[in-house]
């Protein structure tokens, strides 16, 4: 029997989860509605235990951990009412963007940059070869070898930035300032 108050939306969003106890996690939505989530988790916290989940195009939310699953976990999010208007709105935009053929709706676009070699430095000054998948205005999704974990600080070529997702093979990095748009191509070196 169907106990939810709205109805959830298939929709697949990456992010980062914090527990309680402030360990940070990549994640992925299995579905959503404006009153809860189900996430694929490499960790479940405890039910009860209050998380933040960070995600991609739809920001922050918070909530509790209602219910475990095999592969994660499902959260009753406690929002605001303008918030979940927005994560409402938001759902809808997600869910018929790929039936209309909608594009992406990012901050700034992105490019594949002619030079894809460069180096990944960290603070204490350790260098690893990296190769650019894309590049924006506002960031970069790489390849290394190297894996740092979500909030590491990082130098992309000459642009510092931070790590704000991690994938198979990669990561994801926002860059301290972003780049002037009528300097920005493919001929871009970061």
């Amino acid at each position: 029997m169907e106990r939810r108050r709205t109805q959830r939306v298939k929709i697949s969003v990456l992010g980062r989860y914090m527990l309680a106890d402030r360990r940070e996690f990549p994640c992925q939505t299995l579905d959503m509605s404006p009153g809860g989530l189900a996430l694929f988790a490499p960790v479940r916290g405890e039910i009860g235990e209050r998380v933040v989940v960070y995600l991609d195009q739809l920001g922050r939310v918070e909530g509790t951990i209602a219910r475990h699953m095999e592969t994660g976990f499902a959260i009753a999010m406690t929002l605001p009412l303008i918030k979940r208007e927005k994560i409402a709105d938001k759902l809808t935009w997600l869910a018929n963007r790929t039936a209309l053929g909608l594009p992406e709706d990012r901050r700034h676009e992105r490019i594949e940059p002619v030079h894809k070699r460069t180096t990944l430095k960290t603070v204490e000054g350790h260098e690893y070869p990296a190769r650019l998948i894309d590049v924006s205005a506002s960031g970069a999704a790489l390849t290394s070898t190297a894996k740092f974990p979500v909030g590491t600080g990082v130098t992309i070529g000459r642009t510092p930035g931070t790590v704000v997702r991690v994938f198979e093979g990669g990561m994801a990095v926002e860059f301290t300032r972003q780049k002037l748009l009528e300097t920005f191509n493919e001929q871009i070196e970061l």
